[in-house]
């Protein structure tokens, strides 16, 4: 797998979050992507910044254009230096939430992605892995 783009956005703000959305949709639109893939991509990356900002503290967002053969895709890495998550499991299932939230975000990014990974240690943070192939 070659990376061809890679750009590092930082997560600290509301505002920080409509870049990073901005960010994602035009990457995903230079991919090709259709509306509906751009939208899965875009709301998977707006579930993860938020929760980068909310339950992380902050951090920061690495995108990069991935190709594979003959397939390009988009990778987001969200990480944070938060308190980490203390069972991924539990946070993966729906309806969970430690917040005021709905209980969407993790397992709805997840659907909405091709690959999804996630790295959490508890007093050291988190690591949020998607990728979205054309």
């Amino acid at each position: 797998m070659q990376v061809l783009r890679t750009e590092v956005m930082p997560i600290r703000s509301a505002q920080d979050l409509v870049l990073v959305r901005q960010a994602v949709r035009t990457w995903s639109a230079e991919l090709k992507f259709s509306l509906v893939e751009q939208t899965k991509m875009v709301t998977a990356a707006s579930e993860l910044a938020r929760n980068t900002l909310d339950y992380g503290g902050g951090g920061q967002v690495t995108l990069e254009l991935l190709q594979e053969g003959i397939r390009k895709g988009l990778r987001l890495s969200f990480e944070d230096q938060g308190p980490g998550i203390p069972d991924i499991e539990l946070a993966l299932r729906d309806g969970y939430t430690s917040g005021g939230g709905m209980g969407l975000g993790l397992g709805g990014a997840r659907r909405l992605v091709n690959d999804f990974d996630i790295v959490s240690k508890v007093g050291e943070g988190t690591r949020v892995t998607v990728t979205r192939w054309k």
